[in-house]
């Protein structure tokens, strides 16, 4: 009697397992993705290029966190996103400079959720290892042509700059005080597009992100009066040349609750450690 209960009791621990077997093996997904949060639908963001590695990792998390969510990102430039939300056609704009009154006037709300240093670039092989800010006005509107009265070997500068509507751009010649005076040889319309037009020349000066400039073998950022573009130097603003990094909103127009979700993130301190991994300067407190 005792075999056979012994024979009833394995067979029901096998059955109980093949069981549990089946059941993780349903379909093949079992344990292989996150679980659902709860949140689904879709963000779409629309705006700077040199937003793009902030928005991108912040993209990365959010959408780990929320499987059921697509955040997408189209780079066409800080005024092009800025219009993109004033028409509704993407939820969240995207700018690499303070929104304009003209701007605000028309019912848009920006928020800051970062601070971006914008750095000199010049060749890695370049001499020129600091120029104050009146000595890049002065490059920049065609002034000063030769590299030698800076300190660098003799050479004609190129001048690499973005277009008309990049915040980068617009950015730069705010705090350089040579808008509408730049005389460039290059006008490019991403940052990418920059460093590597930099990298390529020489005698090339130009202007790009902090966060993208990072790490980049063939240019070098220089100094501004003496101050280094770093995180520490555009926190504590001995940096002169930064900008901020904009989550551009319409007023009166609530965004959905996935959008909602990702800008609430985007924004808060949880957020911090993101933002800092890419090279920008996270402001939530």
């Amino acid at each position: 009697m005792k075999k056979i209960w012994s024979a009833i009791l394995a067979l029901t621990m096998t059955a109980a397992v093949l069981a549990g077997c089946g059941a993780k093996g349903t379909g093949g997904q079992a344990g292989s993705g996150a679980a659902s949060s709860g949140l689904s639908g879709s963000v779409s963001t629309n705006g700077s290029t040199s937003m793009e590695k902030v928005i991108g990792s912040l993209k990365e998390q959010f959408m780990t966190d929320h499987p059921d969510v697509t955040v997408s990102y189209d780079a066409t430039g800080s005024g092009s996103g800025i219009e993109a939300v004033a028409n509704g056609s993407c939820d969240i704009g995207l700018s690499s400079r303070a929104l304009k009154d003209e701007e605000t006037a028309k019912g848009l709300t920006g928020t800051t959720v970062a601070l971006d240093g914008i750095a000199i670039i010049v060749s890695a092989d370049s001499k020129v290892d600091d120029l104050t800010l009146e000595q890049i006005a002065s490059i920049f509107t065609s002034e000063t042509t030769d590299w030698s009265t800076v300190g660098g070997a003799a050479g004609p500068i190129a001048c690499i700059g973005r277009e008309a509507n990049s915040g980068t751009r617009d950015g730069f010649e705010s705090i350089t005080q040579t808008k509408d005076r730049c005389r460039l040889a290059q006008e490019l319309t991403s940052t990418g597009a920059v460093i590597e037009a930099v990298k390529n020349s020489p005698n090339a000066i130009g202007y790009a992100s902090f966060s993208d400039v990072e790490g980049k073998d063939g240019i070098k950022a220089i100094r501004v009066g003496g101050v280094a573009c770093s995180e520490a130097t555009v926190l504590d603003g001995t940096y002169q040349i930064q900008r901020p990094f904009v989550l551009v909103t319409r007023d009166g127009a609530a965004l959905s609750k996935a959008a909602q979700a990702f800008f609430d993130f985007a924004t808060s301190a949880g957020a911090n450690g993101i933002i800092e991994n890419v090279g920008a300067v996270p402001t939530a407190k």
